[in-house]
């Protein structure tokens, strides 16, 4: 997809980026391609976005053709009512203060170009402001009241506002926004598609180690791709991007669902899509959609808030599960009744319902890797040393995990790879993990994780770089199709 800066007089500016170019207003009203393509990527550095101005219309007809712009037209509404962007500013709070501590006046301004700001100690604040808000360059003024800073306002600066070293501030955010550092990296041959791939160097347990990113990265490259990896930090980013591919710990409640949204919303191409994090990360959920498919489960109920019935046939031990637990966190065994009560008090602590299981001891799950409704790959993972789990964590959040053995599809047994398909389907065409029991000789549906494990030297152990190129060819063949 195609970037452009849009500005009065381009020819007045130093910029020039890879894959970017630079016109004015007149040219994106008037030039035909511009009309007749919705394959547009577009910033808007018009000297002005008040209403009716050229920089509102080209924010406007940007919108009405498909394309995706900064600012949006609803972002330039927003700012005119200051009372909602105050009400937004309360819940990071701490942030203002802890990044205002030092400030000895009691007023300050911070002028913020595409989320860099001057002053270092700004810097958070700077990102989280630009990913809220969407503007290119934003002003923010705070007062200290009563020994705490408040946000006083919050307005879009425009270029006839901006003095000569303004500029230059400008055009180095947007080297830093176009290309992810400070001074202009070295060429690149352009690419017919962008990349993002979201990931978490704090993650302990990342879906994928960093030689399987690196085999992402490459898989991508050979296949037209110019990739970045960005992290939370990058939201205000996703606009710059084609697709979009999760590589950490999702949940709803987290801001990689919020990432998956806005990158929907966007245009974007997104693996996993938002829809199946909201599916996948609920096993309360799960548990009723293969209930009622028809798909096997291990014996299973589900116990309310209000009430902590358990069938009279099920007996000791028992596994207790949290709707949102991940990487065998947030899954218990109880051998006894006791047991049972104090396990139910805790975890409802945290939601209203739970899901009860019968423990049914293997030595390992298998593992069935699936990508647009195709088996990829077949793992099975056996349980850590001495523990009833794939991975055992400990009081110090350290952990172990069992070993683990990887297996050409077709040599698995054939209901295994139907299963894990039938159970999928129900939840998109995504890249997804089916954790499967084998009990004499019959599978039973674990889960179904919406971003599995792919570690190099893991799951790509029989089919090499197969696994990336499947993967970053699925990308390609949904771009073709928009």
């Amino acid at each position: 997809m195609s970037k452009l800066i849009i500005t009065e007089a381009p020819e007045k500016w130093n910029l020039k980026f890879n894959g970017v170019d630079l016109i004015s207003p007149s040219e994106y009203f008037s030039q035909p391609k511009y009309q007749e393509s919705k394959k547009f990527k577009i910033i808007n550095l018009c000297r002005s976005h008040q209403y009716q101005s050229l920089g509102y219309y080209v924010s406007l007809l940007a919108e009405a053709r498909g394309h995706k712009v900064i600012p949006e037209i609803a972002t330039l509404q927003d700012f005119r009512f200051p009372s909602l962007i105050k009400d937004d500013a309360e819940e990071f709070d701490v942030l203002i203060q802890n990044s205002l501590k030092k400030v000895e006046d009691n007023k300050t301004t911070i002028n913020i170009f595409f989320g860099q700001v001057e002053n270092p100690a700004y810097a958070n604040l700077g990102v989280l402001l630009f990913n809220l808000f969407q503007i290119p360059i934003i002003q923010a003024v705070f007062v200290k009241k009563e020994k705490k800073w408040q946000l006083q306002s919050l307005k879009p600066l425009h270029l006839k506002e901006l003095g000569k070293e303004d500029y230059l501030k400008l055009e180095e955010a947007l080297s830093f926004y176009f290309t992810g550092k400070k001074i202009v990296r070295k060429k690149y041959s352009r690419k017919k598609y962008d990349l993002a791939i979201l990931m978490s160097p704090e993650d302990a347990t990342p879906p994928s180690n960093a030689k399987a990113l690196q085999k992402f990265i490459a898989a991508a490259d050979k296949l037209g791709f110019n990739t970045e990896c960005i992290t939370k930090n990058d939201f205000g980013k996703l606009v710059q991007f084609d697709a979009l591919f999760i590589r950490e710990t999702t949940n709803v409640n987290h801001y990689t669902y919020r990432f998956a949204k806005k990158a929907e919303a966007e245009g974007l191409v997104v693996m996993d899509d938002s829809n199946s994090i909201l599916k996948c990360t609920n096993k309360v959920y799960l548990h009723e959609l293969l209930v009622a498919n028809k798909i096997a489960v291990p014996k299973s109920h589900i116990v309310r808030k209000d009430d902590h019935h358990v069938p009279a046939d099920f007996n000791y031990p028992l596994v207790i599960k949290q709707p949102d637990g991940s990487f065998s966190k947030g899954v218990k065994k109880v051998v006894d009744e006791k047991q049972l009560k104090e396990t139910l008090k805790s975890l409802f602590q945290k939601s209203e319902l739970l899901i009860i299981q019968e423990f049914v001891p293997t030595s390992y799950d298998w593992r069935v890797g699936v990508v647009n409704g195709k088996a990829l790959y077949v793992c099975k993972y056996y349980m850590a040393q001495n523990h009833w789990q794939i991975v055992d964590w400990k009081k110090n959040g350290e952990h172990r995990e069992g070993k683990s053995e990887t297996l050409a599809v077709e040599d698995v047994p054939k209901a295994l790879i139907d299963t894990a398909l039938k159970a999928t389907a129900l939840i998109g065409n995504g890249l997804y993990g089916v954790d499967v029991k084998e009990i004499d000789g019959k599978f039973y549906v674990i889960e179904i994780n919406d971003n599995p494990n792919i570690d190099a030297g893991v799951e790509d152990k029989i089919i090499k770089n197969g696994l990336y190129t499947t993967i970053m060819e699925t990308f390609v063949e949904r771009l073709q199709k928009r």
